[in-house]
Parts: structure tokens; sequence; C-alpha cells
């Protein structure tokens, strides 16, 4: 494809779609009703938001970069491998035992592994009966970004090594935690990483003409938009003018859709904390004090969001920001602001597609489920019965004890090749996506700790940002009807669908 395309020609003309035509996979989820036409100003993250890498390209580089400076100090690591299959996004590091955790949205853990061994059920039941997973706890730690799956994988890897006794001194799984994580950390803040993907952004962007149009919309349509990010300058630079430039109209430039490029942020301190400003005043960089109110087409960096606020004369609930980091992005400034929040989750159209893939089976697991509870619930009857029977009281049955026994032992005998069928399907649907952990907003039949957080802190989450041209920047989302279990829409509305006792 030439990058240097004519602003509307076959490669983005796909923005004419109307939004009924598009996947399931590219729709904006509603969690609490958002009116676009009440915002004042957009802000947007840089990276994985804005931008989308090559999580393979980009997580692997990080993870060889920092193996590379493992090895300089004599750790044996040279035979770790990435491998984005053994971790994925919304898993939580168990620091005082060196383990991965998935958790439903309870805390509860449905998933683990020690290093890089799965725990079976009887051993994850053994090391984590009665226990709760509280990010509040220093114990945790929530992979909660596609950043964090080259820290989760190596910290895996060197579990196993400690394990093995083959790292130098004494130290703990909550010790190796933090050296990989200062490792990790190291690698974003060097020029080396920065400086290849800018050498060959093509190996690792993945480029979408249709960001540049969704901001164009959004722009003329009277939004302030703001890029708020903790890239330093020259790197955000250098991938948004590689993003954007060709897509965008002749003689316009990214720097033209802004009114405030903010670079070095800091987030989440950027939303909770007062710093200075510093004014970029050269391509290259270069930087001074920022004087007075904050100049609209300017770039800055550092700065705070209450001074945006103030400056913009925009507040709360009038600003939405989109972003890929649960934390940083939308948990701070939802909690301290009260902006409105958007999230991105790259991973969601995969989960989607093979949702939509699974349907049958979903519906067959549904039917196989009822007809369980059905005989799971005439079963808790003749027991029921059985216990009045012998113990005499209250209405007695017609049968006699041998009949009652016979029954139960009837009924059991139908559950026993109804378990066979339902498992493998139930294994199936638990291994979609990641054969490891499974789908990214699912742990067992609950919804996956990640899912909770979503729900608690997203306004909105979507896919990629390009979504939102089709949503057009007048839509108005409309969340849809809270259910709780007693709700007769609900599954499980009826007396009939409670969870009865299991057979044994």
């Amino acid at each position: 494809m030439d990058r240097r395309c004519p602003f509307l020609n076959a490669e983005t003309m796909t923005a004419a779609r109307p939004s009924s035509l598009l996947p399931r996979s590219r729709g904006v989820f509603c969690n609490r009703t958002l009116n676009f036409r009440s915002l004042r100003a957009i802000g947007y993250d840089m990276d994985y938001t804005l931008i989308d890498y090559r999580v393979d390209v980009f997580e692997r580089q990080v993870f060889q970069f920092a193996r590379e400076r493992f090895l300089a100090q004599g750790w044996p690591v040279e035979s770790l491998a990435f491998d984005p299959g053994m971790v994925a996004r919304g898993l939580v590091i168990d620091t005082e035992l060196g383990n991965m955790v998935k958790a439903n949205r309870f805390g509860l853990v449905r998933r683990a592994q020690h290093g890089t061994a799965p725990l079976d059920f009887s051993r994850q039941r053994q090391v984590y009966s009665g226990t709760i997973v509280d990010l509040a706890e220093p114990r945790w730690v929530f992979l909660n970004t596609l950043f964090s799956l080259s820290e989760g994988c190596l910290y895996a890897q060197m579990v196993d090594l400690l394990d093995q006794g083959r790292l130098p001194g004494a130290m703990g799984y909550r010790d190796l935690y933090g050296q990989v994580r200062a490792m990790v950390d190291a690698q974003h803040l060097e020029g080396r990483l920065k400086d290849q993907i800018i050498a060959a952004p093509e190996s690792c962007v993945v480029l979408d003409p249709e960001i540049p149009l969704t901001l164009l919309d959004q722009r003329h349509a009277g939004k302030k938009l703001l890029l708020i990010t903790n890239s330093d300058w020259n790197f955000s630079a250098a991938m948004m003018a590689y993003a954007f430039d060709p897509f965008l109209p002749d003689g316009m430039g990214w720097r033209d859709l802004f009114d405030l490029v903010i670079v070095g942020a800091r987030k989440p301190d950027f939303f909770t904390a007062r710093a200075p400003f510093f004014e970029v005043v050269t391509g290259d960089g270069l930087l001074r004090p920022a004087q007075g109110p904050l100049r609209p087409g300017a770039a800055y960096m550092g700065g705070s969001a209450a001074q945006v606020e103030r400056d913009l004369g925009i507040e709360g609930d009038e600003i939405l920001y989109v972003g890929d980091h649960m934390f940083g992005d939308v948990h701070a400034s939802k909690s301290t602001l009260r902006w409105r929040t958007a999230l991105i989750l790259r991973e969601l159209e995969t989960e989607v597609a093979a949702l939509e893939a699974f349907a049958r089976e979903e519906k067959l697991i549904a039917a196989k489920m009822d007809e369980k509870e059905r005989l799971e619930a005439q079963l808790s009857q003749v027991r029921l019965s059985l216990q009045r029977l012998r113990w005499q009281y209250g209405p007695q049955p017609a049968e006699t004890s041998a009949q009652l026994e016979a029954r139960i032992q009837e009924l059991r005998t139908q559950l026993l090749p109804l378990d066979g069928e339902i498992a493998p399907l139930a294994r199936a649907a638990s291994e979609l996506t990641n054969s490891r952990w499974g789908l990214l907003t699912r742990a067992g039949n609950d919804k996956s700790h990640l899912a909770r957080q979503v729900e608690r802190y997203a306004d909105v989450y979507t896919s990629r940002v390009s979504n939102f041209l089709y949503a057009s920047p007048f839509v108005y989302l409309r969340s849809p009807r809270g259910s709780l279990p007693h709700d007769p829409s609900s599954p499980g509305g009826s007396a009939l669908a409670m969870a009865p006792e299991p057979a044994d």
C-alpha cells in the first residue's frame, strides 16, 4: 500500500459502511449511558490506543532486551523465550507464592499456575481456599495492559529458575518480581527500544487509516481533542507522524488535529497530583517552563489534568478520556476527576469472534444444563421425600423407602452420561482464545476480575479507536437494562432455575 495515499481513496472509503454492516466485534459496548453530543473534549492515550503495535513483535523485543540485561549481570536466562500464550491481560501475579492466577469478579481464584506449570484443581483449591484477590494489597500485581505481557512471561519463567536454585543471591518471589519489573521498566525508559521502533515502524506498528478520519469527524463536530501520553516527545512525534500524516488531507499534519498535546504525562499522577508544564518549543523536543495558560495547538510535557480543566474551561463529565490502561488511564481519570472513560481492549475482536463461532456449542451446553438442572431438581425432591419418610415429619410421600431409593438411583444414572456430554463442551468453552487462561472476560461461568474492573471504571469499551467512526460523534450510547437473577428476563429467573445441590 502506498502510505502517501489521498485522503479519501479506496482504502479509507470504508468509512461509508453503515455501522449495521460492521461485525459485532467492532462494536462500542456501553456500561453507562454516554451522550457524545454533551462531550466538549475527548482525550486520547497514544500507545496501544491511537497507535496499535504488533504485540508479539513489541513485547518480544522488550522481553529480549530485559533478558540481555539479566545476562549481562550473570543470570542464567539465555534459554528463556517470549511466549505470548503463557500470559494474558487481566491475570494477577501472586508475588507471595510466585503464582499467576485468574480470578473471577469476586476475587476468587479460578485458574492458577506456579511459574510456568499450571496448578491442577485440587492443588489450586488447597492453595487458594479462602483467599480473596484484593488488588489493594501489595501481594497482588494486576496485568492490566498489553505492556504487561513481557513482564508476566519473564517472571513466570524466572520463578522456575528460582525454584531450581539457579538465580544468584538470596531472594523470594516478591524480590524476584521487583527485579523483573525494574528490568522491564528500564526497557521502556531507555532509548534503545524506541530508537529501534522509530527506525523501522513498519515492523511494529499496525496502521489504521480510519483513526485519523475518526478524529477529524470529532474535531469538526466541535470537540476539543487532547493527546495525553506518557511517552516522550521524540517517540510520540515519530509514531504519530507515521500513523496519521499519510491519511490526513494535503497540507495537514497530526499536530493540527489536537488542541493540546501532552507528552511525558506521568499517568496516573497526571490525574491525581499537580506538577508544572514545560512547553515543547522545537521539533527535537527542546523544553522551556510554560508561562501563563496553556496555548491551543501547543505541545507540553508533564503538568496536571487540573490545569487542563482550568485553562480549557471544561471539567468532569464534559471530557471523555480514551486509553488502554485500566488503572493509569481509566481508573485514575474516573475516580479522581469524574471524567467519562472509554477503554480500548484490542483482544475484544478475537474474543467476540470466538464466542460467535462457538454459539452452536454454547446453545448445546445451555440445553444440556437445563436438562441437568431439571433432573437435579427432581433428585433433590426425591431425597427430601426419603428424608421425611425416615424421620417421620412433614407431608409423607406415597412411595415406599425402597421405591424412593430406586428413583434416586434412576435419576443418578441419567445424570452420569449427561455430565459426560457436558464436560468436553465446557472444557472447550474454557479454552477459547487461550488454552491456558480462556477468555479475557470470563472466569469459569462467571465474569473475570478484569471484566469487573471494566464494568466499574469504563463507561464504554471497544476494540479500537476507529470503531467510534461508525458510531459518529453525535451518537447517544445507552447501556443495557441491568438485571438480577430474580428478574423474569434473566436466565435463572424462575424458582426452578436456582442452583440445586449437585448429585453425589
